[in-house]
Formats: structure tokens, sequence, C-alpha cells
């Protein structure tokens, strides 16, 4: 899913993007400067995201009905924290 959290939004807002990323369940932390939640390995449960022109870009690997609710709580976190909403930038 791609998300309406563009690159080109200002500092003050990508500077608030750890503590959206650390509130959210199964934070792991960042490896080679990508985030990662559960885990590293493509094999195992994991979800990443990916800053794309498009927007964020969250992807992964975990059953659909965790999967769902993971990204709603990602989405409702990050709106309370950016001030504005988030959404799928398709919508």
């Amino acid at each position: 899913m791609t998300l309406n959290i563009r690159y080109d939004l200002p500092a003050t807002v990508w500077e608030k993007i750890t503590s959206v990323y650390e509130q959210l369940p199964g934070w792991v932390g960042f490896s080679d400067g990508i985030p990662f939640w559960f885990g590293t390995d493509e094999d195992d449960k994991h979800v990443w995201a990916s800053v794309e022109p498009s927007g964020l870009h969250v992807s992964g690997n975990m059953d659909k009905e965790e999967w769902l609710q993971w990204i709603t709580a990602f989405k409702e976190i990050a709106t309370k924290e950016l001030g504005f909403k988030v959404q799928n930038a398709e919508d």
C-alpha cells in the first residue's frame, strides 16, 4: 500500500515519522535505513516501508486480517502525529 505521506513534505513532518514507526506493533528498528516491523527476513512475517515519489510505500508478509489491523493502526497513529489524514494515496 502506498500512503499519502509524500517524499516532498516539509522536514518538520518527516521528523515525526520515526515516532509514528516506534508506536506501531512489532517495531524492530532500521536496517540499512529501512524501517522494519516484526523482522527483516523476507520469508518470515515482516513489514517494511520505503519513501517513493508517490508516497510512503508499506509492504511485507503477514496474514491478511493482521495486515488490515496493522495498517489501520498505522494510518490512525500517523494521522494523529502528522496532523493530516493519512490514507491510501489512491483514495
